[in-house]
């Protein structure tokens, strides 16, 4: 075969593994779907059969056909079903979303309208504009069921899930991964629908596990996505912000606090920045990702939501002694991420009423207890820092001082950047050999894990040679490890945060992309205006997924410049609009998410989702069918946190969870490859010189000044643990925190007596500080046309609004 003949032929087999646009077509007895590539080389048909009243067999067929030929098969299909009306077509599609069945027949989920959001690497991202269900059986064969009152409400509830409103995917890049393992591994066939972050997994099961592959649907992940242009210097850019939302222990604020037997918490979110240079003919692409991570406190916890209650208590269960869940937890961010791993803690230090602070004293102690079970190098390093009371002194610039934080992790973790020759990009990317990124010894570099006073940047570095490759391999960096941060509800406070350490890794970004001479952004530099703005869009989009309302933004707000009283109004606002939707709307919302995600599954002659309670849910799931992958509650009444997990979804979901640069089954993260572009010696030494640095300490930074003990990381023998704990005790309700200060005058639940000796805590942190005179009282710039009574009923105990 000629050398063109072969190039022809790869790039026909490249273009029909990914299927863009289909149209469906319907016999009495059958579902057509005929699906194209993008450029229309491949054309291929997809069969449902529509006689079975509560099954649907899926055929494919393997033959690849040509525009004219699969013309022909429909018109031969349409003449052999002329009798019984021929062939109709039923709509055009951009993807099959998954299958699901309630009580009667199957459901075919269809994107019917798709807009783009952006390009990563030459490949499309999508966002769903519109989409359909479709009922498999033909009408003719329907039983009395499919028109019954429970069949209708559970289709009903099904919609309620608006697949329009934060929904991304992409035909060809794996979006539910990122940057750096998609440049590390070759994830094939079924393997990337079995990630967190893939909300149709279980939608999906039915048809990957009739077809060979997975090009007639597509993969949904649920978060944010936001692309922008950008330039300095003149020079182009585009910067990414992702949020991707696990699928796992998934719902509502009051519904899912905490963290499971599994070691999966609640609002669990990876937000992954991406920079890359605007793309040049034939040139290569530098691009450059961090990620960092939040997620709920991963105890036993929970608050029971109420009508009448405006504040509910914080409860505390002593259930997990030993704090295996938690050890589950960290050790599944260390499958992912790689070590070290930095919690930056953001919740309250001291309270007239203990709330917050019996979760941060419990976060402590199960972290001193982890990691004597942990060498030095992997012991997870704490940052316990009281955002709220901080943010409350004048003249105190949380930003700056978040940024120095930020600074401290980054120096351990590093960023990821590599450059991306036109044969990694497109299509290429995915079907490039997964030793794209392998270092000379062909070992995997994140292994490699950086102590606390070792390189941050993790420069892969060759020295000694002139080579291209080495040159390429001595401007490649890898990420090695993650900042997890979290405050009570993981939407304000940690949102402000998120952008801090965003705006650091941005100018070690732009450095490394040859875009800038420094490696920092002033916070007046008009980049970290629009940095801002995007993380502030993200934390609007993900607090109203989670907690019903847009984010709380005080301190960027008091960033621009906004009118004080304007702000409180908005700050008032959007905690009713997240009371109501917490009391009224979530439960409906809960029972939506449990039935997309398959979390519950309706089975005759069982009671109706809508018809359990709470702990009649999780024994309702133990009898069914199919062992459901999580269990969720779904009441008013939150459910507990330490609620069992019935079993995983697949094999491969019981084995650990992919590394950020290593496969979920701990497939093997390769280095740098050869083909990679050449890059200047003087560029190279440029990058390596400012980026390979050894990482300023803790002191050096001028953190050490604002140091507390107040971490409770020392054992009875007075041996410390590895973390630094950061009390500059910063923000609640005067920060971005609003959303997170739990409402009022709420007692703790769990009393001290039944936390075993061994993790009392110390009398102090029980503690009740006299607040400031003025703290006490309500604030006297008064919001007009608000009661003061009214206002003091929905603000804090110490004057600032939840």
């Amino acid at each position: 075969m000629a050398a063109s003949e072969r190039s022809i032929e790869k790039e026909v087999d490249m273009g029909s593994s990914f299927l863009q646009k289909f149209r469906l077509y319907e016999t009495r007895s059958s579902f057509y779907m005929i699906g194209r590539d993008k450029n229309r080389t491949s054309w291929r048909v997809l069969k449902l059969d529509r006689t079975e009243p509560t099954e649907v067999n899926i055929y494919e067929d393997s033959t690849a056909y040509t525009e004219a030929e699969c013309f022909e098969t429909l018109t031969r299909i349409h003449e052999g079903n002329r009798s019984s009306g021929g062939l109709k077509f039923v709509t055009t599609c951009y993807g099959i979303i998954g299958f699901i069945r309630f009580l009667g027949p199957y459901y075919m989920l269809i994107i019917t309208k798709r807009r783009k959001l952006g390009e990563l690497c030459g490949h499309t991202v999508y966002g769903v504009a519109k989409s359909k269900i479709i009922t498999i059986p033909h009408t003719s064969v329907l039983s009395n069921v499919a028109y019954s009152k429970d069949e209708k409400r559970y289709k009903r509830l099904l919609c309620t899930v608006d697949l329009t409103k934060d929904f991304f995917f992409s035909y060809s890049y794996h979006i539910m991964h990122t940057l750096q393992r998609n440049l590390s591994n070759n994830v094939e066939g079924h393997t990337y629908y079995e990630s967190m972050f893939v909300w149709n997994e279980y939608l999906t099961r039915r048809i990957r596990n009739n077809v060979k592959d997975c090009m007639w649907t597509v993969a949904l992940v649920y978060g944010f996505f936001k692309q922008v242009k950008l330039s300095v210097s003149e020079k182009n850019f585009r910067l990414t912000l992702i949020a991707r939302r696990s699928r796992h222990y998934a719902g509502t604020r009051y519904l899912k606090r905490g963290v499971n037997e599994k070691g999966r918490v609640a609002n669990d979110v990876e937000t992954e920045q991406i920079v890359f240079e605007e793309a040049q003919d034939g040139n290569p692409v530098r691009i450059s990702s961090v990620v960092q991570n939040r997620g709920s406190i991963p105890l036993f916890w929970s608050q029971e939501t109420s009508r009448l209650n405006i504040k509910p208590d914080i409860i505390l269960s002593a259930k997990d002694p030993n704090f295996e869940a938690t050890r589950l937890h960290f050790e599944n961010l260390g499958r992912r991420y790689g070590n070290p791993i930095i919690i930056l803690n953001l919740i309250k230090t001291r309270e007239k009423r203990p709330r917050e602070t019996i979760l941060r004293a419990e976060f402590a102690n199960a972290i001193r207890f982890i990691n004597k079970g942990l060498s030095k190098e992997d012991r997870l390093r704490p940052l316990h820092w009281d955002l709220h009371k901080h943010s409350r002194k004048k003249g105190t610039n949380v930003l700056a001082i978040l940024g120095r934080l930020a600074t401290y992790a980054l120096n351990l973790t590093g960023i990821f950047y590599c450059q991306l020759t036109p044969d990694q990009r497109g299509d290429g990317l995915q079907n490039q050999n997964p030793s794209t990124l392998e270092n000379n010894n062909g070992e995997c570099s994140t292994y490699d894990l950086p102590s606390k006073d070792e390189t941050a940047p993790n420069l892969v570095v060759e020295n000694g040679n002139d080579s291209m490759e080495d040159q390429q391999k001595e401007a490649t960096m890898l990420q090695k490890g993650v900042l997890r941060t979290n405050c009570i509800d993981c939407l304000d406070r940690t949102n402000v945060a998120q952008y801090a350490y965003g705006l650091v890794a941005f100018g070690r970004q732009l450095h490394a992309l040859g875009l800038t001479e420094s490696t920092t952004i002033d916070l007046d530099n008009p980049l970290a205006e629009d940095l801002m703005g995007i993380y502030e869009t993200m934390g609007d989009t993900l607090a109203l997924q989670y907690g019903g309302s847009a984010a709380h933004n005080k301190i960027f707000c008091e960033r621009r410049g906004q009118w004080r009283a304007a702000t409180q109004s908005q700050e008032l606002f959007r905690t009713l609009q997240r009371y109501y939707s917490n009391a009224y709307m979530d439960a409906e919302k809960q029972d939506a998410i449990n039935v997309f995600l398959g979390y519950f599954q309706p089975q005759p002659d069982k009671p109706a989702l809508w018809e359990l309670r709470s702990d009649q849910h999780y024994n309702a799931a133990r009898f069914l069918a199919n062992s459901v992958p999580e269990n969720s509650r779904s009441t008013m009444k939150r459910s507990l946190s330490e609620s069992s997990i019935i079993s995983e979804s697949s094999p491969a979901a019981l084995g650990p969870v992919g590394r950020h640069g290593v496969a979920e089954k701990d497939e093997e993260v390769k280095g740098l490859s050869d083909s990679a572009p050449e890059i200047s010696t003087s560029e190279t030494a440029k990058i390596a010189a400012s980026l390979s640095a050894p990482p300023p300490t803790l002191e050096e930074l001028g953190l050490d000044d604002i140091l507390e003990n107040d971490c409770f990381c020392c054992d009875g023998n007075g041996e410390q643990c590895t973390c630094a704990a950061f009390d500059l005790d910063w923000v609640s309700s005067s920060g971005n925190s609003c959303e997170d200060e739990s409402y009022g005058r709420s007692t703790v639940v769990r009393s001290f007596e039944t936390i075993p000796e061994s993790r009392k805590l110390e009398s102090e942190i029980c503690v009740v500080e006299e607040a400031d005179s003025d703290n006490r009282k309500v604030n006297e710039e008064a919001i007009s046309g608000i009661p003061e009574g009214y206002a003091k009923w929905v603000m804090d105990e110490d004057g600032h609004f939840w």
